[in-house]
Protein backbone atom coordinates (compact mmCIF):
# COMPACT_ATOMS: atom_id res chain seq x y z
CA UNK A 1 0.00 0.00 0.00
CA UNK A 2 1.29 3.19 0.55
CA UNK A 3 1.05 6.76 2.78
CA UNK A 4 -1.57 9.62 3.01
CA UNK A 5 -5.39 9.37 2.78
CA UNK A 6 -7.33 6.82 -0.05
CA UNK A 7 -7.76 7.88 -3.94
CA UNK A 8 -10.81 8.19 -4.87
CA UNK A 9 -11.44 5.08 -7.02
CA UNK A 10 -12.81 5.89 -10.40
CA UNK A 11 -13.68 2.86 -12.77
CA UNK A 12 -14.60 4.47 -16.42
CA UNK A 13 -16.13 1.35 -17.51
CA UNK A 14 -18.38 0.67 -20.96
CA UNK A 15 -21.65 0.15 -18.97
CA UNK A 16 -21.09 3.04 -16.49
CA UNK A 17 -18.63 5.45 -14.76
CA UNK A 18 -18.62 4.12 -11.02
CA UNK A 19 -16.79 5.76 -7.95
CA UNK A 20 -15.89 5.00 -4.63
CA UNK A 21 -14.58 6.58 -1.84
CA UNK A 22 -13.66 4.79 1.62
CA UNK A 23 -12.22 5.63 4.62
CA UNK A 24 -9.38 2.96 6.88
CA UNK A 25 -10.71 2.75 10.76
CA UNK A 26 -10.63 1.02 13.68
CA UNK A 27 -13.61 -1.34 12.23
CA UNK A 28 -12.13 -1.58 8.95
CA UNK A 29 -12.65 -0.22 5.44
CA UNK A 30 -15.75 2.20 5.58
CA UNK A 31 -17.79 3.54 2.50
CA UNK A 32 -18.56 6.97 2.74
CA UNK A 33 -19.30 8.24 -0.79
CA UNK A 34 -20.39 5.75 -3.73
CA UNK A 35 -21.96 7.21 -7.06
CA UNK A 36 -22.95 5.05 -10.14
CA UNK A 37 -23.46 7.05 -13.48
CA UNK A 38 -24.33 5.66 -16.52
CA UNK A 39 -22.73 5.74 -20.14
CA UNK A 40 -24.77 4.99 -23.12
CA UNK A 41 -24.22 2.21 -25.51
CA UNK A 42 -21.32 3.61 -27.85
CA UNK A 43 -19.59 5.54 -25.87
CA UNK A 44 -17.22 3.63 -25.08
CA UNK A 45 -15.89 0.57 -27.31
CA UNK A 46 -13.71 -1.91 -26.42
CA UNK A 47 -12.11 0.00 -23.85
CA UNK A 48 -12.24 2.69 -26.72
CA UNK A 49 -13.37 6.37 -25.59
CA UNK A 50 -15.73 7.24 -28.45
CA UNK A 51 -17.33 10.14 -27.07
CA UNK A 52 -15.18 12.06 -24.79
CA UNK A 53 -17.83 14.60 -23.82
CA UNK A 54 -19.92 12.28 -22.91
CA UNK A 55 -17.82 10.77 -20.07
CA UNK A 56 -16.31 14.28 -19.07
CA UNK A 57 -20.01 15.36 -18.16
CA UNK A 58 -20.47 11.45 -16.79
CA UNK A 59 -17.25 11.88 -14.20
CA UNK A 60 -18.47 15.46 -13.02
CA UNK A 61 -22.18 14.92 -12.64
CA UNK A 62 -21.01 11.53 -10.24
CA UNK A 63 -18.75 13.63 -8.32
CA UNK A 64 -21.17 15.93 -7.53
CA UNK A 65 -24.58 13.37 -7.34
CA UNK A 66 -22.35 11.33 -4.83
CA UNK A 67 -20.78 14.86 -2.91
CA UNK A 68 -17.45 13.74 -3.12
CA UNK A 69 -15.42 16.96 -2.85
CA UNK A 70 -11.56 15.10 -3.25
CA UNK A 71 -10.07 15.53 -6.54
CA UNK A 72 -7.56 13.00 -6.28
CA UNK A 73 -7.98 9.73 -7.65
CA UNK A 74 -6.73 6.21 -8.95
CA UNK A 75 -8.37 5.34 -12.72
CA UNK A 76 -7.45 2.01 -14.66
CA UNK A 77 -6.72 0.68 -18.29
CA UNK A 78 -8.16 -2.39 -19.60
CA UNK A 79 -8.24 -4.12 -22.78
CA UNK A 80 -6.35 -4.27 -26.22
CA UNK A 81 -3.82 -1.69 -24.53
CA UNK A 82 -2.51 -3.53 -21.81
CA UNK A 83 0.02 -6.52 -21.97
CA UNK A 84 0.97 -8.38 -18.55
CA UNK A 85 3.93 -11.49 -19.17
CA UNK A 86 5.46 -13.89 -16.54
CA UNK A 87 8.94 -13.40 -17.53
CA UNK A 88 12.11 -15.11 -16.16
CA UNK A 89 15.35 -13.23 -16.04
CA UNK A 90 18.84 -13.86 -14.87
CA UNK A 91 19.12 -12.58 -11.25
CA UNK A 92 20.20 -9.46 -10.86
CA UNK A 93 20.10 -6.24 -8.16
CA UNK A 94 16.86 -3.77 -8.14
CA UNK A 95 19.59 -1.20 -9.85
CA UNK A 96 20.49 -3.68 -12.55
CA UNK A 97 16.75 -4.77 -12.66
CA UNK A 98 15.82 -0.98 -13.23
CA UNK A 99 18.23 -0.84 -15.99
CA UNK A 100 17.42 -3.76 -17.78
CA UNK A 101 13.64 -3.76 -17.81
CA UNK A 102 13.05 -1.37 -21.19
CA UNK A 103 15.23 -4.01 -22.78
CA UNK A 104 13.75 -7.29 -21.51
CA UNK A 105 10.34 -5.76 -21.91
CA UNK A 106 11.07 -5.11 -25.48
CA UNK A 107 11.56 -9.23 -26.19
CA UNK A 108 8.19 -9.93 -25.11
CA UNK A 109 6.13 -6.99 -25.68
CA UNK A 110 4.31 -6.34 -29.89
CA UNK A 111 3.99 -2.65 -28.93
CA UNK A 112 6.93 0.13 -29.61
CA UNK A 113 8.51 0.34 -26.29
CA UNK A 114 8.82 3.79 -26.90
CA UNK A 115 4.96 3.97 -26.87
CA UNK A 116 4.28 2.33 -23.47
CA UNK A 117 4.62 2.78 -20.09
CA UNK A 118 6.54 -0.35 -18.08
CA UNK A 119 6.21 -1.85 -14.73
CA UNK A 120 7.30 -4.96 -13.33
CA UNK A 121 7.07 -6.58 -9.68
CA UNK A 122 9.00 -9.73 -9.03
CA UNK A 123 7.35 -12.94 -8.27
CA UNK A 124 10.01 -15.13 -6.92
CA UNK A 125 13.66 -14.73 -6.58
CA UNK A 126 15.31 -18.66 -7.83
CA UNK A 127 19.26 -18.25 -6.02
CA UNK A 128 19.95 -22.25 -6.92
CA UNK A 129 18.94 -21.65 -10.60
CA UNK A 130 20.48 -18.58 -10.86
CA UNK A 131 16.98 -16.72 -12.17
CA UNK A 132 14.12 -14.70 -11.13
CA UNK A 133 10.82 -14.40 -12.06
CA UNK A 134 8.80 -11.32 -12.87
CA UNK A 135 5.31 -9.79 -13.82
CA UNK A 136 5.90 -7.65 -16.39
CA UNK A 137 2.97 -5.12 -17.40
CA UNK A 138 2.80 -2.84 -19.89
CA UNK A 139 -0.22 -0.57 -21.08
CA UNK A 140 0.06 2.06 -23.64
CA UNK A 141 1.33 5.30 -23.07
CA UNK A 142 -1.64 6.98 -25.21
CA UNK A 143 -4.25 5.27 -23.26
CA UNK A 144 -3.12 6.07 -20.18
CA UNK A 145 -2.95 9.49 -21.30
CA UNK A 146 -6.23 9.54 -22.60
CA UNK A 147 -7.94 8.32 -19.60
CA UNK A 148 -6.00 10.57 -17.44
CA UNK A 149 -6.43 13.90 -19.32
CA UNK A 150 -10.51 12.79 -19.61
CA UNK A 151 -10.53 12.60 -15.74
CA UNK A 152 -8.57 16.01 -15.80
CA UNK A 153 -11.17 17.62 -17.79
CA UNK A 154 -13.47 16.80 -15.50
CA UNK A 155 -11.29 18.89 -12.77
CA UNK A 156 -9.97 15.96 -11.24
CA UNK A 157 -6.55 15.17 -10.20
CA UNK A 158 -5.50 11.35 -11.16
CA UNK A 159 -2.51 10.02 -8.97
CA UNK A 160 -2.21 6.82 -9.64
CA UNK A 161 -3.31 4.65 -12.62
CA UNK A 162 -3.86 0.87 -11.93
CA UNK A 163 -4.83 -2.55 -14.68
CA UNK A 164 -8.21 -3.90 -13.98
CA UNK A 165 -7.66 -7.53 -13.48
CA UNK A 166 -4.60 -6.15 -10.55
CA UNK A 167 -7.81 -4.10 -8.58
CA UNK A 168 -9.52 -6.65 -8.58
CA UNK A 169 -6.93 -9.18 -7.09
CA UNK A 170 -5.88 -6.40 -4.42
CA UNK A 171 -9.84 -6.25 -3.28
CA UNK A 172 -10.04 -9.83 -3.25
CA UNK A 173 -6.62 -10.16 -1.16
CA UNK A 174 -8.36 -7.45 1.48
CA UNK A 175 -11.23 -9.71 1.79
CA UNK A 176 -10.10 -13.09 1.58
CA UNK A 177 -6.55 -12.88 1.72
CA UNK A 178 -4.84 -15.08 -1.12
CA UNK A 179 -4.21 -18.53 -0.55
CA UNK A 180 -0.13 -19.23 -0.42
CA UNK A 181 -0.18 -22.50 -1.36
CA UNK A 182 -3.42 -22.81 -3.94
CA UNK A 183 -4.04 -21.51 -7.03
CA UNK A 184 -7.49 -19.64 -7.92
CA UNK A 185 -8.69 -17.73 -10.79
CA UNK A 186 -10.63 -14.21 -10.40
CA UNK A 187 -12.92 -13.22 -13.21
CA UNK A 188 -14.94 -10.12 -13.45
CA UNK A 189 -17.19 -10.26 -15.95
CA UNK A 190 -17.72 -6.49 -17.29
CA UNK A 191 -20.13 -5.40 -19.76
CA UNK A 192 -17.99 -5.58 -22.55
CA UNK A 193 -14.84 -7.07 -21.23
CA UNK A 194 -14.02 -9.82 -18.98
CA UNK A 195 -10.74 -9.54 -17.18
CA UNK A 196 -8.99 -13.68 -15.77
CA UNK A 197 -6.47 -13.71 -13.24
CA UNK A 198 -5.05 -16.69 -12.19
CA UNK A 199 -3.66 -16.32 -8.93
CA UNK A 200 -1.03 -19.17 -7.95
CA UNK A 201 0.71 -19.28 -4.63
CA UNK A 202 -0.41 -15.94 -3.62
CA UNK A 203 0.74 -14.11 -6.70
CA UNK A 204 -0.74 -13.14 -10.21
CA UNK A 205 0.26 -15.66 -12.53
CA UNK A 206 -1.28 -15.68 -15.60
CA UNK A 207 -3.70 -12.35 -16.91
CA UNK A 208 -6.48 -12.45 -20.11
CA UNK A 209 -9.03 -9.80 -21.11
CA UNK A 210 -11.70 -11.67 -23.05
CA UNK A 211 -13.51 -9.13 -25.57
CA UNK A 212 -16.77 -10.58 -24.23
CA UNK A 213 -19.39 -9.41 -21.40
CA UNK A 214 -22.88 -9.13 -20.58
CA UNK A 215 -23.84 -6.14 -23.39
CA UNK A 216 -23.42 -9.73 -25.67
CA UNK A 217 -26.65 -11.10 -23.82
CA UNK A 218 -27.78 -8.08 -24.04
CA UNK A 219 -27.27 -7.54 -27.92
CA UNK A 220 -28.48 -11.25 -28.59
CA UNK A 221 -31.82 -10.78 -26.73
CA UNK A 222 -32.37 -7.52 -28.21
CA UNK A 223 -31.51 -9.69 -32.11
CA UNK A 224 -33.79 -12.57 -31.51
CA UNK A 225 -36.75 -10.79 -29.50
CA UNK A 226 -36.31 -7.48 -31.80
CA UNK A 227 -37.01 -5.32 -28.94
CA UNK A 228 -34.82 -2.48 -27.69
CA UNK A 229 -31.76 -2.36 -25.91
CA UNK A 230 -33.17 -1.04 -22.72
CA UNK A 231 -36.20 -3.70 -22.92
CA UNK A 232 -33.44 -6.50 -23.65
CA UNK A 233 -31.39 -5.22 -20.95
CA UNK A 234 -34.33 -5.33 -18.45
CA UNK A 235 -35.10 -8.92 -19.50
CA UNK A 236 -31.37 -10.00 -19.05
CA UNK A 237 -32.01 -8.71 -15.45
CA UNK A 238 -34.70 -9.98 -14.37
CA UNK A 239 -37.98 -8.12 -16.02
CA UNK A 240 -38.97 -4.39 -15.45
CA UNK A 241 -41.91 -4.55 -13.24
CA UNK A 242 -42.83 -1.24 -14.07
CA UNK A 243 -42.19 -2.27 -18.04
CA UNK A 244 -45.18 -2.86 -20.39
CA UNK A 245 -44.90 -7.03 -19.72
CA UNK A 246 -45.02 -6.00 -15.82
CA UNK A 247 -42.00 -7.75 -15.18
CA UNK A 248 -42.47 -10.77 -17.13
CA UNK A 249 -39.40 -11.90 -18.80
CA UNK A 250 -40.48 -14.73 -22.25
CA UNK A 251 -39.14 -17.99 -21.87
CA UNK A 252 -36.85 -17.30 -24.54
CA UNK A 253 -34.56 -15.30 -22.64
CA UNK A 254 -34.02 -18.16 -20.23
CA UNK A 255 -32.66 -19.75 -23.17
CA UNK A 256 -30.41 -17.21 -24.89
CA UNK A 257 -28.78 -16.69 -21.53
CA UNK A 258 -28.05 -20.07 -20.87
CA UNK A 259 -26.18 -20.35 -24.66
CA UNK A 260 -24.34 -17.08 -24.28
CA UNK A 261 -23.50 -17.38 -20.87
CA UNK A 262 -22.04 -21.03 -21.88
CA UNK A 263 -19.97 -19.16 -24.87
CA UNK A 264 -18.33 -16.95 -22.49
CA UNK A 265 -17.84 -19.72 -20.19
CA UNK A 266 -16.17 -21.63 -22.82
CA UNK A 267 -13.63 -18.52 -24.09
CA UNK A 268 -12.61 -18.66 -19.98
CA UNK A 269 -12.21 -22.16 -20.26
CA UNK A 270 -9.24 -22.15 -23.47
CA UNK A 271 -7.43 -19.66 -21.27
CA UNK A 272 -7.09 -21.79 -18.19
CA UNK A 273 -6.38 -24.29 -20.49
CA UNK A 274 -3.51 -22.67 -21.78
CA UNK A 275 -2.17 -21.77 -18.24
CA UNK A 276 -2.71 -25.11 -17.31
CA UNK A 277 -0.93 -26.51 -20.41
CA UNK A 278 2.27 -24.15 -20.58
CA UNK A 279 2.77 -23.21 -16.70
CA UNK A 280 2.80 -26.83 -15.69
CA UNK A 281 1.25 -25.62 -12.57
CA UNK A 282 -1.07 -28.26 -10.70
CA UNK A 283 -4.79 -28.23 -9.81
CA UNK A 284 -7.06 -25.28 -9.54
CA UNK A 285 -9.25 -24.93 -6.60
CA UNK A 286 -12.20 -22.58 -6.48
CA UNK A 287 -13.07 -19.62 -9.05
CA UNK A 288 -14.65 -16.44 -8.10
CA UNK A 289 -16.74 -14.62 -10.10
CA UNK A 290 -17.52 -11.32 -10.01
CA UNK A 291 -18.60 -8.03 -12.26
CA UNK A 292 -22.15 -7.09 -13.22
CA UNK A 293 -22.69 -10.15 -15.18
CA UNK A 294 -21.87 -12.50 -12.24
CA UNK A 295 -25.84 -11.87 -10.84
CA UNK A 296 -26.81 -14.46 -13.23
CA UNK A 297 -26.33 -17.67 -11.92
CA UNK A 298 -26.24 -19.55 -15.63
CA UNK A 299 -22.69 -17.80 -15.92
CA UNK A 300 -21.69 -19.51 -12.68
CA UNK A 301 -22.97 -22.82 -13.73
CA UNK A 302 -21.99 -22.28 -17.16
CA UNK A 303 -17.95 -22.08 -15.59
CA UNK A 304 -18.88 -24.75 -13.28
CA UNK A 305 -19.85 -27.06 -15.88
CA UNK A 306 -16.80 -26.66 -18.03
CA UNK A 307 -14.01 -26.05 -15.70
CA UNK A 308 -15.45 -28.89 -13.08
CA UNK A 309 -13.73 -26.91 -10.49
CA UNK A 310 -16.07 -25.11 -7.51
CA UNK A 311 -17.34 -21.37 -8.84
CA UNK A 312 -18.33 -18.72 -6.07
CA UNK A 313 -20.10 -15.43 -6.88
CA UNK A 314 -17.92 -13.23 -4.89
CA UNK A 315 -19.46 -9.82 -3.63
CA UNK A 316 -16.85 -7.07 -3.68
CA UNK A 317 -18.58 -5.10 -1.49
CA UNK A 318 -18.49 -8.10 1.04
CA UNK A 319 -15.90 -7.05 3.77
CA UNK A 320 -16.78 -3.25 3.38
CA UNK A 321 -19.15 -1.67 5.89
CA UNK A 322 -21.16 1.29 4.99
CA UNK A 323 -19.90 4.79 6.93
CA UNK A 324 -21.60 7.55 6.09
CA UNK A 325 -25.43 8.30 5.50
CA UNK A 326 -24.67 9.60 2.29
CA UNK A 327 -24.69 5.87 0.89
CA UNK A 328 -27.53 5.02 -1.14
CA UNK A 329 -27.64 1.92 -0.03
CA UNK A 330 -30.37 0.82 -2.50
CA UNK A 331 -27.66 1.30 -5.09
CA UNK A 332 -25.41 -0.48 -3.27
CA UNK A 333 -27.34 -3.69 -2.99
CA UNK A 334 -28.11 -3.36 -6.74
CA UNK A 335 -24.56 -2.22 -7.82
CA UNK A 336 -22.40 -3.89 -5.68
CA UNK A 337 -21.22 -6.72 -7.73
CA UNK A 338 -20.38 -3.98 -10.53
CA UNK A 339 -17.83 -2.64 -7.72
CA UNK A 340 -14.93 -4.35 -7.65
CA UNK A 341 -12.87 -2.46 -10.00
CA UNK A 342 -13.89 1.02 -7.94
CA UNK A 343 -13.28 -0.50 -4.62
CA UNK A 344 -9.77 -1.78 -5.76
CA UNK A 345 -9.10 1.22 -6.64
CA UNK A 346 -10.35 3.17 -3.63
CA UNK A 347 -7.45 1.06 -1.33
CA UNK A 348 -4.86 3.22 -3.68
CA UNK A 349 -2.98 5.71 -1.62
CA UNK A 350 -1.68 9.25 -2.53
CA UNK A 351 1.78 8.16 -1.88
CA UNK A 352 2.08 4.76 -2.98
CA UNK A 353 5.27 2.51 -2.19
CA UNK A 354 5.00 0.99 -5.59
CA UNK A 355 2.18 1.01 -7.77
Amino acid sequence: MGEGKNLVGVDIGTSGVKVCQVRESRKGLGLVRLGFVPLGPQVIVDGQVMDQGAVIEALQRVFSEAKIRQRECAISVSGQAVIIRKITVPMMTEAELNEQIQWEAEQHIPFDIKDVQVDYQVLRRRPEASQMDLLLVAAKRDQIEDYAQLARNAKLKPVVCDIDSFTVQNLFEYSRGLPQDQTIVLINVGASLSSLNIVSNGASAFTREIANGGNVITEEIQRQLSVPFDQAEAYKCGGDPSGPSGGMVPQQVVQIIEAVTDSIAAEIQRSIDFYMATSGEGEISRIYVTGGTANLAALGAAVQRRARVPVEAWAPTEKIFVEAREVDTTMLQSRAAQLAVALGLSLRREKETHS
